[in-house]
């Protein structure tokens, strides 16, 4: 419901975005033209209007621009404009200097971005003004109807409140007990029971009916499903049945068979997309820039003892599918034999294994460990797609089999990477409950937003080295 009002409110916004920008691009062209003259002619300018649009719509979308005002403060809402609008114009600069436009000339552009973030704050003041207005005027009602009264319809109606300058109101409540008919919950009656649904639906003006009814009612939804069907109302069911935290439930479609899905993580697909875009450019420019350090790594392994200069290893990556993962060797050719020899020494808590000054590692391979160089053949997994620059370490098939704990694997319900929050906290300084809540956390807040901050912050690490092991 509020997500509907939410994404009709951002179709009109997008829209007026670009009609607006469309309105600046051609206001900024005449007062150049007026103020210095000389202008090469509108179709020459008008070529950078399909280049314009797009990027200035994603950087909208990616600032908040399109998020519901009426859940912003207006520095937020002036913020959100202000940096798309300059984030844009740089892009817009740097492909004027890349393409060599010299035609386009910086007073057109600036005065563009001047125009343009007034047009887009204005765009949004006015919905702001428009939607107030209609909501004093009650000319936005919104009426709904709850089904039940226990303490899901009790949260439901203080999320009403909260948003009721949204333009909601609530007509009432039913219930399977006739003797709370009559009760005033939360400031509305309840109006009946729900096997008089058919006639409240036809006495009151009700454009939805919430399904707020716990699992020992659910015999009754098909009663009130038909009566809604038949008067023409939506009717929406509270999909919290279940008292566990997921991040995202969504209906589901399948040769006109409905599914409820419960998502653990909740991932926007756009957003994967572009970080899977960003793997994929840096992935293949470090690897290119690397390439002789790479060569001279490989070079120092073969001389300082036998064996493979790569060692590649079963890692078990998202969904538990397991991979190739590729890491210089660092250590003689024989140790994952030796490993169990070792296993009562191990200084780590938790299923990993970890051992300081381990004597299976080559004199190489501790300088590559204390340096983390071993690690940047991983970048062939990140091109490949079975890692990703930033998201949880993948483990070794001895240490997953070793987990104790069901939430510990939720770690697998996104792409392992190269960098994580335990790789700029303290590495192998923490112990295994603190990395593990590390990885559950950097899960539940992923954004683009955080994964930039973690390869900022990755950088210093290394060069520090600490916690390396």
């Amino acid at each position: 419901m509020f997500q509907h009002h939410s994404e009709q409110l951002k179709r009109e916004t997008v829209l007026l975005d670009v009609l607006t920008t469309v309105l600046s691009f051609v206001a900024a062209y005449g007062l150049r033209e007026t103020w210095i003259g000389d202008t090469p002619p509108f179709l020459a300018y008008l070529g950078l209007l399909p280049i314009i649009l797009p990027l200035w719509v994603f950087m909208l979308t990616f600032f908040r621009g399109y998020q519901d005002p009426r859940t912003l403060t207006p520095f937020e809402i002036t913020r959100s404009v202000a940096s798309s609008v300059f984030m844009s114009l740089m892009l817009m600069l740097t492909i004027i200097f890349a393409l060599k436009l010299h035609f386009v000339s910086r007073v057109f552009v600036f005065t563009f971005g001047a125009l343009n973030g007034l047009g887009l704050l204005g765009v949004r003041v006015g919905q702001l003004w428009r939607l107030g207005r209609a909501t004093r005027r009650g000319e936005s009602k919104y009426r709904i109807l709850i089904v039940g009264t226990g303490n899901r319809a009790h949260r439901f109606v203080e999320t009403l409140v909260w948003r009721r300058k949204w333009g909601f109101h609530l007509v009432g409540f039913l219930d399977t007990d006739w003797q709370r008919v009559g009760e005033r919950i939360i400031g509305a009656p309840v109006l009946g029971t729900t096997s008089e649904i058919t006639g409240i639906l036809k006495s009151n003006v009700v454009d939805e009916v919430i399904l707020a009814i716990p699992r020992g009612m659910i015999g009754e939804v098909e009663k009130v499903v038909r009566a809604c069907e038949e008067e023409g109302v939506k009717v929406r069911l509270m999909a919290d049945l279940f008292q566990v935290p997921f991040k995202r439930v969504t209906l589901d479609e399948l040769e006109e068979v409905p599914f409820l899905t419960f998502d653990s993580v909740a991932h926007d697909e756009w957003k994967l997309l572009l970080k899977r875009g960003i793997d994929l450019v840096v992935g293949v420019a470090l690897l290119i820039i690397l390439a002789p350090v790479m060569a001279m790594i490989a070079l120092a392994i073969r001389l300082d003892s036998p064996g493979p200069v790569l060692f590649i290893q079963r890692r078990v990556g998202m969904n538990k599918r397991t991979f190739r993962l590729i890491k210089f060797r660092t250590m003689y050719r024989d140790a994952e034999q030796r490993q169990a020899q070792f296993e009562h020494l191990n200084e780590a808590d938790g299923p990993v294994f970890k051992l300081r000054n381990d004597p299976r590692v080559t004199r190489v391979g501790k300088f590559l460990r204390r340096t983390s160089l071993d690690e940047v053949t991983q970048l062939l997994n990140v091109v490949k797609g079975d890692m990703s620059l930033v998201g949880p370490r993948p483990l070794p098939l001895r240490d997953v089999n070793l987990f104790d704990r069901g939430v510990q694997r939720k770690r697998f319900s996104v792409k392992p990477g190269l960098t994580c929050l335990w790789q700029v906290s303290g590495r192998s300084n923490l112990p295994f409950s603190e990395w593990v809540r590390l990885d559950l956390l950097y899960i539940d807040k992923w954004s683009i937003a955080l994964d930039l901050k973690i390869l900022g912050r990755t950088i210093p690490a290394v060069l520090k080295g600490t916690g390396a092991a």
